[in-house]
């Protein structure tokens, strides 16, 4: 059976937070209510996870399922971008909503390309 990219990805993520928390595989899989067997198979990549299960990680670990699905991303200083778009109109704002949306839009087509 051949590993998706996705699921190696994902259990990467999985067990990097869960040792940043200090969790064994063993005290960890309890909390989740998971095997250890199939929690040491999702960080392998082997199998995936439910959602269910990645809502109990994340509870379990306090963190977004961003940080499990995307990794980490690195923090950018957004305060500048945002003390402007705080001066514009109300119709400015919503023009510049409008058109970011569009530009996150065609970065996310770009990136499905790219896969």
């Amino acid at each position: 059976m051949e590993k998706k990219d996705i699921n190696v990805q994902i259990g990467r993520n999985i067990q990097r937070e869960r040792e940043r928390a200090g969790y064994t595989q063993e005290r960890f899989s309890d909390l989740i209510g998971l095997e250890v067997k199939s929690l040491s198979s999702a960080e392998r990549g082997i199998n995936g996870i439910s959602l269910v299960t990645l809502r109990r990680i994340c509870t379990v670990l306090s963190i977004p399922a961003d940080r499990i699905i995307f990794g980490e991303i690195e923090a950018q200083d957004t305060r500048q971008i945002s003390e402007r778009l705080e001066r514009l109109s109300p119709k400015q704002f919503e023009i510049t909503v409008r058109m970011l949306n569009c530009m996150l839009e065609g970065f996310a087509l770009k990136d499905d390309n790219q896969s």
